[in-house]
């Protein structure tokens, strides 16, 4: 395993759509543990791929900071939002920035785990928030693309 460069905000690769995995191949799994190294080490609660300049639809978050539990999520979709929050967002291509985001508090999300078995989970508040953040990442969104242009500009010019 080894620690990824994570590609900071103005980066094209964080604005691209990630190609979705055909098959969990040997490539693919050392591109997980390697990610996974990466938010840990970054102190991260999740990692797409696209921020360590890897486009493909690949996400790891562990949001539980006790004890490593984390959660690989390969072509996730989100398949049913409900009842929006409004909570502090940050990102690890965007260091030192963080805003409040609205984000649906309770989310059910399909993916292909290591195993290339299907998942079909509902997860909520903080989970389902980080989820949604990654996501986003692989369909070349970020959170500052929620709030408004002035606090954008403000962010572009540090």
């Amino acid at each position: 395993m080894s620690k990824l460069e994570i590609k900071k905000y103005g980066e094209p690769v964080l604005r691209k759509k990630a190609v979705s995995i055909l098959e969990v191949t040997t490539y693919v799994k050392g591109v997980v543990f390697d990610m996974l190294e990466t938010m840990y080490l970054s102190s991260g609660l999740g990692l797409a791929a696209p921020q360590v300049g890897i486009s493909l639809r690949l996400c790891v978050i562990d949001v539980n900071l006790n004890i490593k539990s984390p959660i690989v999520m390969i072509n996730p979709e989100i398949i049913s939002c409900e009842d929006e929050v409004l909570a502090e967002e940050g990102c690890l291509s965007i260091p030192g920035v963080y805003k409040e985001i609205k984000r649906s508090r309770n989310i059910i999300v399909q993916y292909i785990d290591l195993n290339e078995k299907k998942c079909k989970i509902k997860v909520w508040n903080l989970l389902a928030r980080v989820v949604q953040h990654e996501v986003d990442h692989l369909d070349g969104k970020l959170f500052i693309d929620y709030i408004t242009d002035f606090d954008r500009k403000r962010i572009r010019m540090k």
